[in-house]
């Protein structure tokens, strides 16, 4: 018996890995289900009408590195979690406008986050490694930063009277929220301490300077602190030196932001853990700064829940005290630790950061609107992620193909072009088994070894809903995003906008005028 007890017991553990034998849904072997859901679709495809009105709110979520292939595989896994087959992510995405973005940047075609993100937030393509710049701007070159800055949507919008934040999983001095407030030629210039001698005596200044003197933003949550104090500055949850402040000006920019932010009679809180957070009154909190980590905040497997908010409770917060403004809000939310699951190929982070991500999206759609909130969803740039392999419907996301490759051996249906996952034992590649698929920390394996996983250079896509959002369709260039929400905000450039929209109401009106006139001597000739 001890044969069988063993077969079963391997059985068990393989099907939990890999559930690919589970009951698929009756109703769908029955062609009446997917004609009704084709039809369906269609009425609701009919029924769209483009919403011409203007846009109080406008918020921008941006998964960091989230690829087509990674949307794939977050919807796949949360369905997996929730026990379902799920087919679209969050509720509110099902009914999005969709278009495809070119990711790359002017000096390079696989693009970064720094890069991109001056494209999307700014209107404006860079080069790799470069915010709030043009491609004018060199890398490493402060001499080139003057004369070449331009401006976020971020910036437009508190200069219309908007109120303002950024959200996000990383340190809030990334390369993402870093360009809706910061001009740098260098995406790494966190602190003062990072800049080289010739940058500091050219005058330019460190990221976490210029988020705090170049725009008015309202609520600022994520990671970072380490670079706001003093070199040498205890960190108030770690006693490691490296968790320590880097300032080297002796400047206590936090001190500094709250002072400021007081001084015109208005409330302005700082906080660093959860218990702080959540005792924040949204009501009569005009600015808030949250920094929970060192550098970036931990990864959502990781984290902490009674010491650091997630990103979905800080997106909440901040729209709970943006919306107050009569004028209406900007708010950048950024799942930045998508990128760097990926980085150390590493999917199981990756994508529970992106489930996360998706759940914030969600929330968001319960706290606002579509008829005044543009709600924007899209990534920076791809990654060298897959999924594949023949897998059966059902298959864990994180499970093994249903036959063995070439070699003989079982390999996972998720897989990296490079990166930290390619392991070589006497001459060949390890089997993964089902012991070590299932650690949290496990690398998929990768063709090709690198230190680091590389971004994709392939387009990504963008879901959008609200005023404007049919402006979004076919394939745009990465810089269009600011420029459609700057249009359906009526902020700077594009002030005037409100001709176009009377424009598109007169045409509608006579459009429909046409269409019934139409029907009318249709049916008559009909009858006749």
């Amino acid at each position: 018996m001890a044969p069988l007890h063993f077969l079963l017991l391997g059985l068990q553990i393989y099907l939990a890995i890999n559930p690919s034998y589970s009951v698929i849904p009756v109703a769908e072997e029955d062609p009446r289900f997917w004609n009704r859901k084709g039809r369906q679709a269609l009425e609701e495809a009919l029924e769209l009408k483009p919403n011409a009105g203007k846009a109080k709110n406008l918020i921008l979520f941006l998964g960091d590195g989230m690829g087509v292939s990674t949307v794939t595989a977050t919807r796949i896994l949360k369905g997996q979690l929730e026990g379902t087959y799920a087919t679209v992510l969050c509720s509110c995405v099902q009914t999005l406008l969709h278009v495809s973005l070119l990711t790359y940047n002017v000096d390079h075609q696989a693009p970064d986050s720094a890069g991109t993100a001056t494209a999307y937030l700014c209107g404006v393509k860079a080069n790799y490694g470069t915010v709030g710049l043009s491609a004018a701007a060199r890398r490493y070159q402060c001499n080139t930063t003057k004369g070449n800055e331009v401006t976020s949507i971020l910036h437009r919008a508190r200069k219309a009277g908007k109120s303002v934040g950024i959200v996000t999983t990383t340190r809030v001095q990334h390369a993402s929220p870093a360009a809706s407030y910061a001009h740098s030629v260098d995406r790494n210039w966190y602190s003062d301490s990072d800049l080289p001698h010739d940058a500091l005596a050219g005058g330019c200044a460190d990221i976490s300077f210029q988020l705090i003197h170049n725009s008015d933003i309202n609520v600022i949550l994520g990671g970072g602190r380490q670079y706001m104090t003093p070199n040498g500055t205890k960190d108030p949850e770690y006693s490691s030196a490296s968790a320590r402040g880097k300032r080297q000006d002796g400047i206590n920019l936090i001190d500094k932001w709250v002072k400021t932010k007081t001084s015109g009679n208005k409330k302005a809180v700082y906080v660093w853990n959860k218990t702080e957070f959540d005792a924040v009154n949204e009501n009569d909190t005009e600015y808030l700064m949250g920094l929970f980590e060192p550098k970036d905040t931990r990864y959502e497997l990781d984290r902490n829940k009674t010491q650091d908010p997630s990103l979905t409770e800080m997106t909440e917060k901040a729209i709970k005290i943006l919306r107050k403004n009569p004028k209406g809000f900007f708010l950048f939310v950024e799942g930045g630790r998508i990128d760097h699951g990926h980085h150390d190929s590493r999917a199981r982070y990756a994508l529970t950061e992106a489930v996360e991500f998706d759940r914030a999206i969600e929330r968001a759609a319960e706290l606002t609107s579509k008829l005044d909130t543009l709600t924007v969803v899209t990534a920076d740039h791809s990654h060298v992620f897959t999924i594949g392999g023949k897998a059966e419907r059902g298959n864990s996301v994180f499970g093994l193909a249903p036959s063995n490759a070439d070699d003989n051996k079982p390999y996972t249906t998720i897989l990296y072009g490079n990166g930290p996952g390619y392991i070589m034992e006497n001459g060949t590649r390890p089997a993964p088994n089902i012991t070590n698929i299932q650690n949290k920390a496990y690398r998929q394996q990768s063709a090709v070894l690198l230190d680091s996983e590389t971004h994709g250079a392939e387009d990504v896509a963008i879901f959008a809903k609200g005023p404007m959002a049919h402006l979004f369709h076919g394939v745009q260039e990465q810089s269009y995003i600011a420029h459609v929400m700057a249009f359906a905000a009526c902020i700077e450039p594009y002030e005037a906008c409100s001709i176009y929209r009377l424009a598109v109401i007169i045409i509608h009106k006579q459009l429909f005028i046409a269409v019934i006139c139409f029907s009318m001597i249709f049916t008559k000739s009909v009858i006749i």
